[in-house]
């Protein structure tokens, strides 16, 4: 242990007694911090700058009309575009958009062509079309740039459909929602005269009985007709008031079935965004199934097909409920349309539920689940059929059937309006029997049988209006149909175009690029810094003191205390300075240093180890293990988005648990992690050890004649 102190205390006298020496050491243990710093604040955070990219707008939108009001989305489209800062948005001409970005100048454009909005209104015809935004990327420029134009495009399209569906859809909800109002206002008086008819009917078993006994009774008789005429003008009044409301039941119907015809196409544009989400699900798993894909552009595709997928359940459980409800007047035709988008939910779900378990794993850093983005693709292709399907038999089936069911309502008003129009023409009948009976009174027994000949027929006609008001009210519940039309247009408009919002929680919190990184780049300027010194300094001792004899076991630790030291010092100086002087983000600050020491120990024993048993070879060894930690390691992209080789030897490299100790400082601590790699850590210490204990004196007793002839050639050291 003497001889082994004895060298490392040479090495400080001799470090710190030579000026030179000093200057060339104290440049090693800077250059390694210099490096990481350099690198971590050019990286500080790129994404947040994206300001400054130009992307061309061209907007050659003319506009259109629906139901009478204008429509121009390309100008809204602008509009919103101006508000957001997020990319270098450039509005300019076609041409210009055009030449600039075949130069350079931008590195994408978007062009709105001339049809757009007319293309979007089309979805009240019979033959709906998709809008194009026409998007150009020039890819050579920068070869991240491509997928943040494609993500600003992607979020243009989003918008636009989102404040389509709510405006398209809140027009239709109004047109409800007055009818609804005027229906409610309307109810008591309907109570009114279904009451009274009821009454009426209720009584006649009484007129008849008092009719048969005036024969017997004159007196009594006339009483009971004095009263009947007594009423009589208030029935005419209920009845007629009976006949106006009825009249206006039979139009606000008539509206109703108009307004139908308004919204299915609306349903319809619903269910193509479902299909189109699902589609867009299918091609998200070609994008996961592509080794080199970005990871944050996965991620990020992700992000928007959850939502979207989202989206998509809140409208499917208004659609589902919508057509139950509807199902009810239209005597069960719409049972399959239930059925069907019952099974699109719970696929759709399935769907979520996969496209969740790998955006987990993305985030994680690992690569998707073959098993799992396949399972995702056969879902979508099946939820695109089901859909595909409604849609086929929408225009044939579905829409037919909806109007069907509001013509039932509508001949069912109609049937109501003939009833109360029966019975005001029914009230001068009953009228005249009451005079005649009035009249039969004054005379005598003489004017009974022909009361008692009319009073049947006005008897059957009250009857008959009676069952016809039940029968219309056994086919549905007034009440209910006015609830559902006199829900708020605006919120019900509102629900449709953004049913969901997503509430996002960050669990480890970073708050800037550079600092995500800078674990990485920490500990690649660590194992640089190794390598530096061992290319610069010896792992030999040269002229040892007189009378001293090393052996290699001597020479390999007391050399390697030497090493250690500077390779610490480089530690504390590239954590330290991450931290105070370029300001990143560290939960854990005084862990961070620690493991930076732990990561720099390590390293250094593995390169040392290499370079004092294998010599110059060793050397080219540390480059080359540097090399393959670089791509294996996981410290940029994910390591699932790296080829087959470097996934197979990423759990062998040291880079990949230094660089997870590191991150665990950063963004928060869970200690099972921690120990796991300090394990690993460990391990490879041990391994370290053995390899220079074992091999150190038999490599370099069989290596130095290698050596020898080598220097001869005065080009290796």
């Amino acid at each position: 242990m003497s001889k082994i102190l004895s060298i490392y205390g040479r090495d400080v006298k001799n470090i710190v007694t030579n000026w030179a020496a000093l200057v060339i050491i104290a440049g090693l243990v800077m250059l390694p911090s210099l490096y990481a710093w350099f690198n971590i604040k050019a990286s500080w955070d790129p994404y947040g700058n994206t300001g400054d990219i130009a992307i061309a707008v061209a907007n050659n939108d003319k506009g259109t009309t629906m139901k009478g009001q204008s429509l121009n989305l390309g100008k809204e489209v602008v509009a919103s575009l101006k508000d957001n800062h997020k990319l270098g948005w450039r509005f300019v001409s076609e041409a210009d958009a055009m030449r600039g970005v075949r130069h350079g100048d931008y590195y994408a454009s978007i062009i709105i062509p001339d049809n757009f909005s007319a293309s979007i209104a089309t979805v009240l015809s019979d033959n709906p079309t998709h809008a194009e935004i026409l998007y150009y990327v020039n890819e050579k420029i920068n070869a991240v740039s491509p997928k943040i134009t494609s993500s600003g495009a992607s979020g243009i399209i989003q918008e636009v459909s989102k404040n389509f569906v709510k405006t398209a859809n809140g027009t239709i909800f109004k047109i409800f929602n007055e009818l609804g109002i005027e229906l409610q206002n309307q109810l008591p008086t309907i109570e009114k005269v279904r009451s009274l008819v009821f009454e009426l009917e209720k009584n006649f078993p009484e007129i008849n009985q008092a009719v048969n006994t005036a024969a017997q009774d004159i007196h009594t008789t006339n009483e009971l007709v004095s009263k009947a005429q007594g009423a009589l003008p208030i029935v005419t009044d209920l009845a007629k008031n009976g006949q106006q409301l009825a009249a206006g039941l039979d139009d606000f119907m008539g509206k109703a079935s108009t307004a139908a015809k308004d919204i299915a196409p609306n349903v319809k544009q619903d269910l193509l965004l479902l299909q189109q989400t699902s589609m867009a699900t299918e091609q998200l798993t070609a994008l996961l199934k592509d080794p080199d894909v970005d990871p944050k552009t996965a991620l990020d595709a992700l992000d928007r097909i959850s939502s979207r997928l989202t989206t998509g359940l809140e409208v499917q459980e208004a659609l589902i409920s919508w057509f139950d409800r509807l199902n009810q007047t239209a005597g069960g035709r719409l049972d399959f349309v239930s059925s069907k988008l019952k099974q699109v939910r719970d696929k759709m779900q399935s769907q979520l539920t996969l496209v969740n378990q790998i955006r987990s794993g993305v985030k994680k850093g690992e690569k998707p689940a073959m098993d799992l983005v396949n399972k995702l693709n056969t879902i979508s292709g099946d939820v695109s059929d089901l859909l595909g399907d409604i849609l086929g038999r929408y225009d044939s089936e579905i829409q037919p059937a909806i109007e069907s069911g509001l013509q039932k309502a509508v001949k069912s008003a109609a049937e109501a309006k003939k009833v109360m129009d029966s019975a005001v023409q029914s009230l001068p009948d009953v009228k005249k029997v009451l005079s005649d009976a009035s009249k039969g009174l004054a005379i005598g027994t003489q004017g009974i049988s022909v009361i008692q000949k009319e009073l049947p027929g006005v008897e059957a006609k009250v009857k008959e209006l009676a069952d016809r008001m039940r029968k219309f009210e056994s086919e549905g519940n007034l009440q209910e149909v006015i609830d559902l039309l006199k829900n708020n247009f605006q919120q019900e408009g509102q629900f449709f175009a953004e049913p969901v919002v997503l509430k996002e929680n960050q669990l480890f919190p970073i708050p800037n690029y550079g600092s995500a990184m800078s674990p990485f780049f920490s500990t690649l300027a660590l194992w640089v810094g190794a390598t530096l010194l061992v290319s610069l300094v010896t792992t030999e001792v040269h002229s040892p003191a007189a009378g001293t004899d090393y052996n290699s076991i001597q020479i390999y630790f007391g050399r390697f205390l030497t090493f250690l030291t500077l390779a610490l010092l480089q530690s504390v100086l590239v954590t330290a300075g991450d931290i105070f002087l370029l300001g990143t983000y560290v939960v854990d600050k005084g862990w961070f240093i620690l493991f930076g020491l732990v990561n720099s120990a390590v390293f250094m024993l593995i390169v040392y180890t290499l370079v004092s048993v294998f010599g110059n070879v060793g050397k080219a060894l540390a480059i080359v293990l540097l090399v393959l930690q670089l791509a294996g390691s996981g410290g940029t992209f994910p390591i699932q988005t790296t080829p087959p080789f470097f996934r197979a030897i990423h759990p062998f490299l040291p880079f990949t648990y230094g660089i997870s100790m590191m991150r665990e400082a950063v963004g928060g601590m869970i200690w099972s992690v921690v120990r796991s790699d300090l394990l690993i850590m460990c391990v490879y210490v041990v391994i370290t050890l053995v390899i220079g204990l074992a091999l150190k004196g038999i490599i370099n007793q069989l290596a130095a004649g290698l050596v020898k002839k080598a220097k001869e050639s005065k080009l290796i050291h």
